[in-house]
């Protein structure tokens, strides 16, 4: 499938190659993830084209694909043994890490982009998260935790040699989002390197909100709060005394 959409997005993109340079063309399987009740988590297939008018320049090329959810301010802390119990001792506070973050590439990511590109351009996970100004030594063992708690939870991924890369022209690869999603607007980049240096890059953005009955709750409990309350208290009355009732009869 992967492939046939491949074959067809390069025809379709064919005419519209740019006079100068190389240029991404992007496709996407889904432009919107809609979070229901019963969502469980959800796959965008990335596909496209580099297009050109003149053959590829002498070198590897390479392409990285990274998908980052909403950023947010983390506080990460280190617990530490005393007096036969584990307590809290220091903490560090990130000024912004991705809610989740993926990166993808069609080779080893260190041979598909050098350190200074990736520092120009924060691809990698741990590039990607913002800790200035910690006040902490050891700042990095502290994000270092968080990367490590994400990626346990699926919510950080590497996925090196996952993008299909065709004769240097055609690409995909597909990104599994997992139920714990958080909602806002998902950017996605997609780079094109050769020897390791970025040559372009694309950006869009992937909305992903609940919908249905997860979205009527979520706006109730932060529009209407006295009312959400009113209403998670008769719900729960009504379950108590309704587990009474039929405990009542089964004792009959």
């Amino acid at each position: 499938m992967l492939r046939r959409l491949l074959i067809t997005f390069a025809l379709l993109c064919a005419s519209a190659a740019p006079l100068s340079a190389e240029k991404i063309v992007l496709g996407l399987s889904q432009d919107e993830v809609a979070i229901t009740a019963t969502f469980e988590g959800s796959e965008i297939l990335i596909y496209g084209a580099v297009s050109r008018v003149a053959p590829a320049p002498e070198g590897n090329t390479g392409i990285i694909i990274a998908v980052s959810g909403p950023l947010e301010p983390v506080t990460v802390r280190r617990k530490e043994r005393k007096f036969g119990i584990w307590v809290n001792s220091d903490a560090v506070e990130v000024d912004a890490a991705p809610s989740f973050y993926a990166v993808a590439t069609s080779a080893p990511f260190t041979e598909v982009l050098t350190d200074v590109e990736d520092l120009r351009h924060k691809i990698s996970i741990p590039r990607a998260i913002r800790a200035v100004g910690t006040g902490v030594s050891d700042s990095e063992n502290f994000t270092e935790a968080l990367i490590r708690v994400r990626e346990n939870a699926g919510l950080y991924q590497v996925l090196d040699n996952t993008v299909s890369f065709e004769q240097g022209t055609l690409f995909g690869t597909s990104i599994a989002l997992p139920a714990n999603l958080t909602e806002g607007m998902y950017s996605t980049r997609i780079f094109l390197t050769r020897d390791g240096a970025v040559v372009d890059e694309y950006v869009t953005q992937i909305p992903v909100n609940k919908v249905g009955i997860e979205r009527w709750l979520y706006e109730l409990a932060h529009q209407q709060a006295f009312i959400y309350g009113l209403m998670s208290l008769a719900i729960a009355i009504a379950a108590g005394w309704g587990a009474s009732a039929a405990f009542s009869l089964l004792r009959r």
